[in-house]
């Protein structure tokens, strides 16, 4: 998953930053300082890190097996008994790590959920090879540095140190390393709540660290966002077909003439703006913190009759703000034709929308043909598994859970004393994470990660994937702290 949101170039937050040299507190120490790691620590969190960036979890060649067995052993190694470990899968590649570390049982468990595989990488897209960890210019190079091996290996991390310093939470903590997200998550969480709920129970609410962070500015953190609710995913599959011919005689009714006109239509439509609970919270804050036209544009737009022109102006200013306001939905694929010199039978395009909360994926494709305006154009559903369907699911996603000061208030205490300055803000994310398996069961979950980033340096999915390695460290001391204080520890 893409990070949820992107502050645009110019924002400015009149906030200080800390100094980067304080990092993991292994030891207490003063709130705001917080202890240097020891040198074991920060050399067993980066060899962690190098170990799953050095497996190749892609879905065409890669074995999240192969991480979930390595991490298994990491955690037996690090004192966990065999039978809070569970190491199992639909397929030998597809193999899932749930390890539950045992508290007091004062409190329900939280889960914490990170998927392991990887979206694709060619050694001749990149600068590095994307499936070594490389450290050279303060940065860690490789494939999932940020999306997400970097939070894997930050949760074992951090379950490693507790367990050795003989840590007791007054709750289980679960943490559960996963399969297939990047694919549909069939495989991965979805597998696992259909087949073994028992391993995951009624936690009292989940976080996903594939979701969230802290917004950089030239080394400022400017905003510490927490993702509280998502959008909703979907394909469709826009395709028209002809008789064809020889390309020697044309004729006006082409099938690649009637998809390109309608993706141009698609193209130069917007669907209505819409705020939900979350996003509307979240331009609250912006809105106490932005100067100028922005600033008065988003007073604009939270008014009961929001301003049109406001909407526009904060739209075209960055397309995360576009996105947090519209559902979205933009061709990504084509296919055409089945000679040079043939006239198209068929011409085909998979469109990808990201649909706002409260309306359906059936909702987005009766949209997307009154949009397209042909009836030579099909609209089809695509789901997960890549099968083509004439109707969409009903289910509109899932609404915000509640903002529980259970999870907001350290949450809020933490980012004080390490950004501080940056406010906690509540996200929706644009993108999509395994949080849409766990909401459908009614536990509430939250993007919420420690991983800092420059607004302009967002790599996931992208060619020479790379983290600060100070983030690293920092993201590590982050989620060391936040876990103790889910669960009792001060």
């Amino acid at each position: 998953m893409l990070r949820a949101f992107r502050a645009p170039a110019g924002w400015m937050v009149p906030a200080a930053v800390l100094a980067l040299a304080s990092l993991l507190p292994v030891q207490s120490s003063a709130a705001q300082n917080h202890a240097q790691p020891d040198q074991p620590a920060k050399a067993l969190a980066r060899s962690i890190l190098q170990q799953l960036i050095e497996i190749n979890t892609t879905d065409s060649a890669g074995s999240v097996s192969a991480t979930s067995k390595a991490m298994e052993q990491r955690l037996l190694d690090g004192g966990f008994a065999k039978e809070d470990i569970f190491l199992g899968g639909p397929t030998d590649r597809k193999q899932n790590l749930v390890v539950r570390y045992r508290g007091t049982g004062q409190k329900k468990p939280v889960l914490f959920l990170c998927h392991e595989d990887v979206v694709e990488a060619r050694r001749e897209d990149w600068t590095t090879d994307p499936f070594r960890l490389i450290e050279k210019d303060g940065y860690f190079y490789g494939r999932g540095t940020q999306d997400m091996k970097d939070n894997d290996a930050i949760l074992v991390t951090a379950f490693l140190l507790l367990k050795k310093e003989g840590y007791r939470p007054d709750r289980d903590l679960i943490l559960a390393l996963t399969a297939d997200e990047e694919g549909g998550s069939s495989n991965g969480v979805d597998w696992l709540l259909k087949t073994h709920r028992s391993l995951i129970g009624d936690p009292a609410f989940v976080i996903n660290p594939d979701g969230g962070g802290v917004d950089l500015q030239n080394g400022r953190a400017i905003s510490v966002d927490m993702d509280a609710t998502e959008k909703l995913y979907a394909d469709f599959q826009l395709r028209t077909t002809n008789p064809g011919g020889h390309s020697s005689l044309p004729v006006p009714d082409n099938a690649i003439y009637h998809l390109a006109d309608a993706l141009e239509r698609l193209q130069h439509y917007t669907f209505p703006a819409e705020l939900n609970a979350v996003t509307r919270a979240y331009f609250e804050k912006l809105s106490t913190i932005e100067h100028g036209q922005r600033a008065e544009d988003i007073r604009a737009i939270l008014k009961p009759s929001p301003d049109a022109l406001a909407i526009a102006r904060l739209s075209a200013v960055s397309p995360e703000w576009n996105s947090i306001l519209h559902t979205t939905c933009v061709a990504t694929r084509l296919l055409a034709g089945h000679a040079n010199n043939a006239l198209p039978q068929t011409a085909q395009a998979n469109v990808n929308c990201r649909i706002l909360p409260g309306h359906s994926r059936e909702e987005t494709r009766q949209a997307l043909i009154r949009i397209v305006a042909d009836a030579a154009v099909s609209v089809r559903y695509v789901d997960d598994a890549g099968n083509v369907h004439d109707t969409a699911p009903e289910s509109k996603g899932f609404p915000p859970p509640p903002l529980t000061p259970e999870v907001i208030a350290p949450l809020e205490k933490l980012a004080a004393t390490m950004w501080p300055g940056a406010p906690v803000i509540p996200t929706m994310a644009t993108g999509a994470s395994d949080s849409v398996y766990t909401e459908a069961l009614g536990m509430p979950s939250y993007g919420i990660s420690g991983i800092a980033l420059e607004t302009n340096d967002v790599r996931a999915h992208g060619k020479d994937e790379r983290l600060p390695v100070s983030s690293y460290y920092r993201g590590l001391q982050f989620y060391y702290e936040y876990v103790k204080m889910l669960s009792g520890g001060q």
